[in-house]
């Protein structure tokens, strides 16, 4: 797949996605980043420490989050996408669901778009995606957890994406699948779905896995969020090990030393 200038060998390889959230109140890391400068050390410091793609988000979308206006989004991740364009070589992913945040973001530069309602919540969306020629990625998400058939209506929500996104004619190859760990499920549901990923290789594309410090982990280990690293590290070998080749983490460095770890094992 071709994101940006670079490609991205899917099938074989694994790749970090480094968080960059310019937002004040993110689960984990909200208001950490105060300045630009701020923004910029953090991806230098991510890019090596082996993030690959990084992906810049103005609104927090933890539970009981404040949604913001686009405008307000728009003034927190320009400024950042193009000073991020114009000092490093790297895929940027913006963090948006919304269109004309993504419209003012490719302009910015921004080479992908990471859909939290895998474009069900904007119906203009894909059809930008589209004319752009852009990188995609879909996650699963949905007002409120499936009852009963878990699995059933999980496919049939990401068949519904995949649809939306056949009809504006965005190619299968720029589309990513993300099952939408922590979004639209309850705890048992996150665990299953983690357990099950590999129900995702139907569609026979590239799957994105976000999991990092979120609060099923908290709940696993009966940990706060800044404790939940190795709960972390334990859901990115699993995903590896089930074929996850994008890894959407805060913390790279030992993200990235444990898929390089686990990609040994499995090469052998």
């Amino acid at each position: 797949m071709k994101i940006g200038s670079q490609y991205f060998d899917l099938e074989h390889k694994s790749y970090i996605m480094g968080i960059l959230n310019v937002t004040p109140d993110s689960f984990s890391d909200g208001g950490s980043l105060e300045t630009v400068e701020d923004a910029l050390r953090k991806t230098d410091r991510m890019i090596r420490d082996g993030a690959s793609i990084i992906d810049v988000g103005g609104e927090s979308t933890r539970p009981g989050h404040r949604k913001i206006s686009e405008q307000e989004e728009i003034e927190r991740v320009i400024p950042v996408i193009e000073r991020i364009r114009a000092e490093f070589d790297v895929p940027i992913s913006l963090d948006t669901y919304k269109y004309e945040v993504a419209r003012a973001g490719i302009t910015a530069g921004a080479d992908m778009i990471n859909d939290i309602w895998g474009l069900k919540w904007d119906d203009r969306l894909a059809g930008l995606v589209a004319r752009e020629g852009l990188a995609c990625c879909l996650m699963h998400n949905r007002q409120k957890p499936v009852e009963k058939d878990f699995i059933k209506e999980f496919c049939s929500d990401i068949e519904e994406s995949l649809s939306i996104a056949d009809q504006a004619g965005i190619g299968r190859d720029r589309i990513i699948l993300d099952p939408g760990i922590g979004f639209g499920k309850d705890y048992g549901q996150n665990l299953r779905i983690l357990r099950e990923i590999e129900v995702m290789k139907r569609w026979g594309l590239p799957i994105l896995l976000g999991t990092s410090r979120k609060s099923f982990i908290g709940i696993a280990l009966d940990l706060p969020v800044d404790q939940r690293e190795e709960g972390t590290l334990a859901t990115t070998v699993l995903g590896r090990m089930h074929g996850v080749s994008v890894f959407r983490v805060h913390d790279v460095k030992k993200n990235a030393r444990a898929l390089r770890m686990t990609d040994a094992v499995l090469e052998a």
